[in-house]
This record gives structure tokens, C-alpha cells and sequence, in this order.
């Protein structure tokens, strides 16, 4: 990596974990860093709530893609797993119905193919084994061409694969949706439900995503790590790591407005009044914040409202004691009417009347000792949720309904909680919107809806010189990996940038149109 002028100041708004990849990689080249973040802690929406004192994971609880974090750790000078001790789960997820089935999946395919094949006979085994190298196919087809790319389109597509490419788009498989692709893989309705489930993961629904997404069923395949100190140890991995390669971290750091002259950016203003002056700026967050003026007017035509919002959530925080139900660290506890629940989702934008519910037992898991019977345990439970972008938030009674549906269809699939009113935190899509602005509550960006979801996503530059995109709501997506890699591409850009401004300079001094040969200056 070519190093920047030692000048250089890049200012990163936003601490999620794009905006700290991004400052990593940037300080590590040696440009100056400062990171500002309007919560009182690095982690964006890698957050962390505590209940009667203890702390609960209250955002992504799912780390795949191990690699990305390996890569970045060891582009910074260090090691990921010596930051972040891991542990690698056994179990994917168990899985649950109303009807009393279960079935859980492991890192082990082909213990997860036995298990398939308890639950629903041998064919359906054989189907999951297919089911699997098609999803690896689709996902290797992708990985360099999309995921690694800076920003993926049609041209650059056929440059990468040439020819290639038209035998590989059915790998893809982007024209089918993964509602109809997974009925052909599977004749067990449940199995066609539970695969299905991976469109949430990025906010979307099974009925309108690409069958494309079938490939994250690979990467979780490829491993799910949990953090021995939870989530929340990503963040502060780099934040500490960021601070040890000479960045600067400030938290309760609102950004009033970036600051444009001459075409391009030259500062940023934070709300208690200081400026400071900017030769790039990164921003993590969601691009409607830009397009709504929330970083002032000059901006405005960095970022672009999504045609369509991603899911939100109604989540809850808890620590309750549970019965009935042999939990896991990851469980899904599935509606009974797939279709009406993301109809309500998407077409209705309500609640569903019977929510599918996901709930992450933070007590359990690789490593960890035995819950007792009866005695209190760390929950996060969710379900989805639409955004409220477009129509009215969701009403005071509209919630405690939820509420009470999402704990009696826990029962129903064999699982009692027992919440109590002073150890549960409650966060709404209208929550949701107030900690993450401009995202109207929407937790994934847009939604991976048909096959040009992924090429119309905005990539890390801008139409403002200096100015950069990092988060899920930019290229490759929304997940803590994807965000990840979206920060590297905007750190790739920035430094390639102020070597190609560099270069010049250089030549324009040359020829003796030109004082200048600083990155600094050229950007200024």
C-alpha cells in the first residue's frame, strides 16, 4: 500500500465498524485520522444494552466471513484472533415450529445433512447436500467480481469474467427469486421456510430477493464465531488498534455539517461549534442522511433516499429465567404463514400477525457453562418490523400487541419467558430511527429486491472530491463483514486518489504549471 503525505487529515464520521476499517487501514498508511462519533461508544449498530447490569449484544449476534477481519487485522500489524478471542459454534442455529418439529444445523455439513435427514427423511438430505455445493457455487462466482470489487456493474462484470460470465450467471441465479429457486432444491415445505429466513439478514424478503442470497447459507456454513466478550469486542478491536496506529477516537461527537469550497471538501463542523479542517472525509452512515441535509446543504447531492427501505425490528433486551425449551445460542422459532408475515412486512408495512422470532441466548454457547434451571439468562429477541419511512410509526398499542403475540408464539413453540417489566429494554423501528438518522429505522440500507439490487447500491466515492462512503447502506451490503469490507473500499479509494493526485502534481510541476506536490495541497 503506497503511503500517504504524513499531512494528509481525513476526518471519519461515524464509528460503525466501516467507518473504524476505513480509519485503520487509513491511519496505518499514515495519513491523520480523526474518528467522530455521536454515541458515547465506538460500534455503530454493533451495540450493547445492559439490563439489571449485565451486558446484552443488542445488534448483530452473527459473525461469518472470518476472513475479512483476519485480512484487515493483519493489513493493520496485527492479529485478529489475539484482539478478539473467538469461539466457533457448533451449532448454526436450532430451529423450531409451533407443531413441536426442531432441527438444528451445525458447522458440520454432513451433521447437519444427518440431521435433515431425521427430520424430513433421506431425499430431503440428499436435497440439503445439493442445496449447499449450489449456494458454494454461487458465492465463488460472486466473491471477486462483486463482493471484492470497489463497485460492481454490468461492464465491469463482463471485463472480469469476459465470456465466462454468461455460463456463470446461472450460478447466480439472479432472475428467480430465493422463495422459488428454494422450492425447487426442497419438496419439505419447512426446509423451503427456514433457508428462506437468510433474506432478513439483509432486511429483504424471500418472495422479492434474488435467489443470488442463497449463497449466505454458504457462508455461514463456512463458520459462525462467536466473540468471547460479545459483538461489541469487534469495535472496540479496532478502535484500540486504531488508536495504536496514531488515529484519533472521539466519542458524543455529533457532526453538525461538512463543509464544501472550491468543489470539494474542506472541513467538518461538529455541533459544539469547533471546525476541522479536512482534506477527505469518510462517512459511515446511511446515505439518506446526506440526502436529507442532516450534514448540511452542500452534501446533499453525496447521498440518494433509497426507492425502497430495508426492514426494521422490535427488539428486546432482556434477562429473564426461561423453561420448556432447550435454547442455543442462535434460535428461530418460525411463523406458521410465511407469505402473509413478509406481506404485512413489505405490502401491508405493518407488524405480522404471527411474527417468525429470532432469539440469541447469550448465556449459551461454546465454552460457556450450563444455564441452571430456572435462573435468570442474558436474551436478545427480535422480529422483524417494518420501516417507518413513508408511513406513520408504529402506535404505542401497535407494540405491546407484538409483544404479547411474539412471548405467547414463543410458548407455543415450547419456549417460556418470563420477562420482567424492569429487566427488559424495548427498541422500536422509531428508536432505531433516532440513533441511526436518515435511516427512517431501516437497519440494512435498501433491500436486496431483484437482480439489480446489488449494482444499484452506491459504491465509496461520491459526486463531491474528497467525500466517501463507508456502512451497509453502500456496496457490498449490510452485514457486520460486508460493512467491514465497505470501509476497506472507501480507505482502497481515498489512498488512490491522493496517489493519483499526487502523481500530478508531481507532473504538473514538472512542466511548470503547477507549486504543488503534496497530496494535502492538491486536495485542498
Amino acid at each position: 500500500m503506497e503511503h500517504a503525505h504524513d499531512t494528509t487529515r481525513v476526518v471519519v464520521v461515524g464509528g460503525g465498524v466501516g467507518g473504524l476499517a476505513a480509519a485503520c487501514l487509513l491511519a496505518r498508511a499514515g495519513v491523520e485520522v480523526t474518528l467522530l462519533e455521536r454515541g458515547p461508544a465506538v460500534g455503530g449498530k454493533m451495540r450493547r444494552v445492559e439490563v439489571d447490569g449485565r451486558p446484552i449484544d443488542s445488534g448483530p449476534t452473527v459473525l461469518t466471513m472470518r476472513w475479512v477481519f483476519d485480512a484487515l487485522f493483519e493489513r493493520c500489524g496485527a492479529r485478529f484472533e489475539e484482539r478478539v478471542p473467538l469461539e466457533k459454534a457448533e451449532i448454526l442455529a436450532r430451529h423450531a415450529w409451533a407443531d413441536g418439529a426442531r432441527l438444528d444445523l451445525f458447522a458440520d455439513r454432513a451433521r447437519s445433512a444427518e440431521a435433515i435427514g431425521d427430520f424430513a427423511g433421506g431425499k430431503a438430505a440428499r436435497e440439503y447436500l445439493a442445496f449447499c455445493d449450489a449456494a458454494r457455487r454461487t458465492y465463488d462466482f460472486v466473491e471477486e467480481s462483486f463482493i471484492n470489487s470497489q463497485r460492481p456493474t454490468v461492464t465491469g462484470l463482463l471485463a472480469h469474467h469476459g465470456v465466462r460470465l454468461f455460463g456463470g450467471l446461472r450460478h447466480v441465479d439472479g432472475w428467480r427469486s430465493m422463495w422459488s429457486a428454494l422450492g425447487r432444491h426442497f419438496g419439505d415445505p419447512r426446509l423451503r421456510q427456514l433457508f428462506a429466513r437468510y433474506a432478513t439478514y439483509t432486511g429483504s424478503s424471500p418472495f422479492e430477493a434474488p435467489a443470488t442470497l442463497n449463497l449466505i447459507a454458504h457462508v455461514e456454513q463456512e463458520g459462525v464465531w462467536l466473540p468471547r466478550d460479545g459483538m461489541i469486542a469487534v469495535a472496540r478491536g479496532l478502535g484500540a488498534l486504531l488508536v495504536e496506529l496514531g488515529g484519533r477516537i472521539r466519542c458524543g461527537a455529533a457532526v453538525d455539517r461538512i463543509e464544501v469550497a472550491g468543489g470539494r471538501v474542506v472541513a467538518v463542523h461538529v455541533a459544539d461549534g469547533e471546525r476541522l479542517p479536512a482534506d477527505a472525509v469518510v462517512f459511515n452512515g446511511d446515505p439518506g442522511a446526506l440526502a436529507d441535509g442532516l450534514l448540511g446543504g452542500a452534501v446533499t447531492a453525496a447521498g440518494e433516499r433509497p426507492a425502497q427501505r430495508s426492514l426494521s425490528a422490535i427488539t428486546w433486551s432482556m434477562v429473564a429465567p426461561t423453561a420448556g425449551f432447550p435454547l442455543t445460542r442462535h434460535g428461530v422459532f418460525f411463523s406458521d404463514d410465511y407469505p402473509a408475515e413478509f406481506d404485512a412486512l413489505f405490502r401491508q408495512r405493518r407488524v405480522p400477525a404471527r411474527p417468525t422470532i429470532y432469539v440469541c441466548a447469550q448465556d449459551r454457547g461454546e465454552g460457556l457453562p450450563p444455564v441452571a434451571d430456572g435462573a435468570p439468562e442474558r436474551l436478545f429477541v427480535l422480529v422483524c418490523a417494518p420501516a417507518i419511512d413513508g408511513r406513520p410509526p408504529l402506535t404505542p398499542e401497535e407494540i405491546e400487541t407484538c409483544e404479547t403475540v411474539t412471548f405467547d408464539w414463543l410458548r407455543r413453540c415450547g419456549l417460556q419467558v418470563r420477562p420482567k417489566a424492569d429487566g427488559t429494554v424495548r427498541t422500536s423501528p422509531q428508536d432505531f430511527a433516532r440513533l441511526f438518522p436518515g435511516s427512517a429505522g431501516a437497519l440494512y440500507g435498501p433491500p436486496s429486491h431483484g437482480w439489480r439490487a446489488g449494482l444499484q447500491r452506491a459504491g465509496a466515492t461520491t459526486s463531491i472530491p474528497g467525500l466517501y462512503l463507508a456502512g451497509g447502506g453502500v456496496h457490498p451490503g449490510a452485514g457486520v463483514p460486508m460493512a467491514t469490507l465497505s470501509g476497506c473500499r472507501a480507505a482502497e479509494q481515498l489512498l488512490a486518489d491522493l496517489a493519483s493526485i499526487s502523481r500530478s502534481s508531481r507532473v504538473a510541476t514538472a512542466g511548470g504549471t503547477s507549486t504543488s506536490s503534496t497530496p494535502k495541497a492538491a486536495m485542498g
